[in-house]
Order: C-alpha cells, then sequence, then structure tokens
C-alpha cells in the first residue's frame, strides 16, 4: 500500500498544467516586434517550483493525509482479514491431528468454508481498493483543476505570457520564481471556500479496474488432506 502514497505524489506532479498564455488586460492589439530576439525579449516568463506547491498548497496536503488515511484502513483490513483466515485455517488442521472430523462431509464443510472466507476477504480488499483508486482519481482532478483555474487567472491579472515548470526548463534565473506568491494565493482562496473543496469520500464498492493499484493478498495457511474414513 505504500505504492498509493508514491502513485499520488507522482500522478500530481505529472499531470499539473501550469503554463498559462494569456495577455495581461484587453488592450488594442500593436505592431509585432521586428525582429525575433526583440519578440522574445519582449516576453514576460516567469516559473513556479511543482515540488514546493504540492508540499505547501493546503489542498494538496489534505488530499494526502485522507490517502494516508485510506491507506491505514486497507492495511488493517487486509490484516484482519488475513488473521480470521489463518485463524480458522489453524482451527481445522488441530481438529485434523486430533482426530477429530468424524465424516469426510464435516471435513469437506470446513474446507468448503475456508475457500469462502478466502474469496470473501480478496473481494472485499478488491472493492476497498477501488474504492480509495477511485478517491485518489477524483482528488487529483480537483487539485489539477484548482492548480489550473488559478494560474491562468492569476498569469492574466500579472501581465504574464507564460508560467513554466522549474523541472521542464534547464535553467531559469530564481528572479523569476513566483512559487511563494502562487502558493499563498491557492492558500487563501482554498480557505475561503472551506471545507466545500476538501476530497469527498468515495464508495467503498466500484466496478472499473486500475492497473495501477497494487496487488491484493491474503494469507493462506495450510489446509489437511481428505480424512480416510477407512482407517
Amino acid at each position: 500500500m505504500n505504492l498509493f502514497k508514491h502513485y499520488f505524489k507522482l500522478a500530481m506532479f505529472a499531470a499539473v498544467v501550469m503554463m498559462a498564455t494569456t495577455s495581461c488586460n484587453d488592450k488594442p492589439a500593436v505592431e509585432a516586434p521586428k525582429s525575433e530576439g526583440a519578440a522574445l525579449e519582449n516576453l514576460k516568463i516567469r516559473y513556479i517550483d511543482e515540488d514546493s506547491i504540492m508540499a505547501n498548497y493546503n489542498l494538496a496536503k489534505d488530499i494526502n493525509e485522507a490517502m494516508l488515511r485510506r491507506q491505514n484502513q486497507f492495511d488493517a483490513a487486509q490484516k484482519q482479514r488475513g488473521n480470521e483466515i489463518s485463524k480458522f485455517g489453524n482451527a481445522m488442521q488441530q481438529k485434523y491431528q486430533n482426530n477429530q472430523y468424524l465424516t469426510e462431509e464435516a471435513f469437506n464443510a470446513d474446507q468448503a468454508k475456508l475457500q469462502k472466507m478466502q474469496t470473501d476477504a480478496e473481494n472485499y480488499l478488491a472493492n476497498l481498493q477501488q474504492s480509495i483508486q477511485n478517491e485518489l482519481n477524483q482528488s487529483q482532478i480537483q487539485l489539477l483543476d484548482s492548480i489550473d483555474n488559478f494560474m491562468k487567472d492569476y498569469a492574466k491579472k500579472k501581465g504574464f505570457d507564460m508560467v513554466l515548470r522549474k523541472s521542464a526548463t534547464l535553467y531559469i534565473d530564481e528572479k523569476y520564481d513566483v512559487t511563494k506568491e502562487v502558493v499563498e494565493g491557492l492558500n487563501k482562496r482554498y480557505n475561503k471556500v472551506g471545507n466545500n473543496t476538501t476530497p469527498a469520500k468515495a464508495p467503498e464498492t466500484a466496478p472499473a479496474k486500475t492497473t495501477t493499484a497494487p496487488t491484493v493478498t491474503t494469507e493462506k495457511p495450510a489446509t489437511p488432506g481428505k480424512v480416510d474414513l477407512k482407517k
């Protein structure tokens, strides 16, 4: 389940759209610069550090905390179901060793019950896992929309032609860094909305499957063979 946290961080960083190509106002069009060098010189470009934004934007932090709680919920459920299966399997082993299965039907009934416990546990954990994945996807969309909408308004008000991601540049002077101002603006807007922007909890069952979720496993204790009633 540690993959959830890793996936969460990577997904957020990879998908954030931070480039806004906007004009500062609705002024009439002016004559284009006479040379390409002059055009580049007149561009107003800034950049942000996406790692810093994800670490300091309150919405991103709240989503991360929510996903950690869901991860802990999954881990606890997996451990509980595994313990139940192990306990019943060990009890079967003891009954077999102590010759407490008087009929083959009694043994087969316990064996069927053990198999059902394993199947039910796998289905429950798969549904819970899918629920967490769906919640992560919705939270990611919410976060990306929040940042994207803010950046477009921010760039337009400031009159910037571009706002780049730091990781997408080979070199850019630190004087063009607007990360702190962006984080402050994001948090100010987020606090105004309050709980309306916190991620919603997804239902515990979901039909869709994804390939990014970790494989669900349950402990399968050894079971005895069939009782030889002829002895």
